[in-house]
C-alpha cells in the first residue's frame, strides 16, 4: 500500500464502460439541448476511471481528490451506445498525480485530455473542510 512515495503509480491505468442513458445526455445535465452523452458525464467517466486507477494502492487512510481536467470534447454519443473512458498515470510530482484520459465509442475517440488528482489523508481533509465552513 503506498503512503507517501507516488512515484510507484506512474504508468498505472484502469478503464470503464456504461451504455449511455437520456439522464447522461446534455438536456438531462442542463449543457445542451442535443440528447448526447454530456461534457459533464464524460468528466465524471475520466474522474472514476482515474481513482479505479490508484485507489486500491494506496493506504486506506489515503484518497485523492480531482482538482483540475482538461478534455477535448470531439465526438457526440447518442442514447444506447457505450462508451469507455481510460485513465493512465503519466507523471508524479510530490502528491500530485497527473492523468492521461481518454473516452472512446465504437465510432472512435470521444474525449481526450489530462486530469490531475491530489493525494490526501482523508481525515485531515475533512476536517480541514468543515472548518473552511465554520463547523
Amino acid at each position: 500500500m503506498l503512503h507517501a512515495d507516488a512515484s510507484d503509480l506512474v504508468g498505472v491505468e484502469a478503464s470503464l464502460g456504461v451504455t449511455v442513458t437520456a439522464d447522461m445526455t446534455a438536456p438531462a445535465m442542463g449543457s445542451g439541448d442535443v440528447p448526447v452523452l454530456a461534457t459533464p458525464i464524460v468528466i465524471a467517466l475520466i474522474e472514476r476511471a482515474a481513482v479505479k486507477a490508484v485507489q486500491p494502492r494506496l493506504d486506506p487512510a489515503l484518497t485523492t481528490i480531482g482538482v483540475s481536467v482538461e478534455v477535448n470534447h470531439v465526438g457526440a454519443t447518442p442514447v444506447g451506445a457505450r462508451v469507455r473512458a481510460r485513465a493512465q498515470v503519466d507523471y508524479v510530482e510530490n502528491r500530485r498525480l497527473t492523468f492521461v484520459v481518454h473516452v472512446f465509442d465504437k465510432a472512435g475517440e470521444v474525449a481526450e485530455g489530462t486530469h490531475v488528482r491530489m493525494i490526501v489523508d482523508r481525515e485531515r481533509f475533512l476536517a480541514s473542510a468543515a472548518k473552511r465552513h465554520g463547523r
